[in-house]
C-alpha cells in the first residue's frame, strides 16, 4: 500500500453500521421502460482538514486528487458521459456519505482518485472482498463483494488504455473506505510521479501535461467500459 492511501485520519474513516445497501434495479423491465443511464461517480479523496498525503513541499493530496476528478469529469463529460462528483470543493466530506452519494446515484462505475509522492505511474486497486452473488439488499460493510468481478474487469480496462499511453501501472487489493461499501463497479486510482524511462520522461504528479495523459488515458477506458458495461 502507499502512502497516499495510508493518510485518513481514523475518525473520518471509520464505517458506521448503516442501513443495507439495496441492490441495483434489473435492466429489464416493462416495455418503453430504460434501462439504467451510464453514469460515472467520481470521489477526489481527503479534503478540508484532511489533507491526506504531502506531495513535495508544497502540495498536498487533497488538492491534487480534487484537481484531477475535476479534468476527469470535464474530459469525460465531453465525451457524453454523466459524471457525479463526491466534492466539488475543499470541504471535509465522511466517508459514509461518499459511498451514499455513488449508490444514490446508481452508478455504472466509480473512481476513488488518490496522490502519492512514492512508486512511480499509476496504482490502480480493487477491493480485497471475496466476490458474493448479488441479493436483493447488500450489507453496508461489504456492499462491494457484489460487484468485486465488474470492478477487477473495469480495473482490467484502465490498465490497457494507460499501457497504450505508455504509463506505467501497479495492480493491487486493498481495504479502503469508501470502496467496501459501494454498490457499483469501483476502482481506487492512485497517481504517483512517473520516473524516467527509456520511453517515459521523468515528472512529477503535479506535472500538468502528465495529468492530462494520465486522465485522456482513464477517460478512453470509461469510454469503452460504457460498451462493456453490463447493469
Amino acid at each position: 500500500m502507499t502512502a497516499g492511501l495510508q493518510q485518513s485520519p481514523p475518525p473520518v474513516q471509520q464505517l458506521p453500521r448503516g442501513p443495507a445497501v439495496p441492490a441495483l434495479p434489473s435492466p429489464v423491465g416493462p416495455p418503453g421502460v430504460q434501462p439504467p443511464r451510464f453514469l460515472v461517480v467520481i470521489d477526489a479523496a481527503h479534503g478540508g482538514s484532511d489533507i491526506g498525503a504531502r506531495i513535495g513541499d508544497e502540495a498536498l493530496e487533497k488538492n491534487i486528487t480534487l484537481g484531477l476528478a475535476g479534468r476527469l469529469r470535464s474530459t469525460i463529460h465531453a465525451r457524453g458521459i454523466d459524471v457525479v462528483m463526491t466534492r466539488t470543493s475543499d470541504l471535509n466530506l465522511a466517508i459514509a456519505n461518499r459511498a451514499e452519494t455513488a449508490n444514490h446515484a446508481q452508478a455504472s462505475a466509480c473512481l476513488t482518485i488518490h496522490a502519492t509522492a512514492t512508486g512511480s505511474g499509476v496504482h490502480l486497486y480493487t477491493s480485497s472482498l471475496t466476490p458474493a452473488p448479488t441479493q436483493q439488499f447488500l450489507p453496508w460493510t461489504t456492499a462491494q463483494a457484489a460487484y468485486v468481478t465488474q470492478s477487477m474487469k473495469l480495473e482490467s480496462e484502465i490498465d490497457t488504455a494507460l499501457a497504450h499511453a505508455a504509463i506505467p501501472v501497479t495492480l493491487g487489493k486493498a481495504s479502503v473506505a469508501p470502496m467496501d461499501s459501494i454498490a457499483c463497479p469501483e476502482v481506487a486510482v492512485e497517481l504517483a510521479p512517473l520516473v524516467g524511462g527509456h520511453v517515459t520522461s521523468a515528472n512529477p504528479v503535479t506535472d500538468v501535461s502528465y495529468q492530462k495523459t494520465v486522465v485522456d488515458a482513464v477517460a478512453a477506458a470509461l469510454e469503452q467500459w460504457r460498451s462493456d458495461w453490463k447493469p
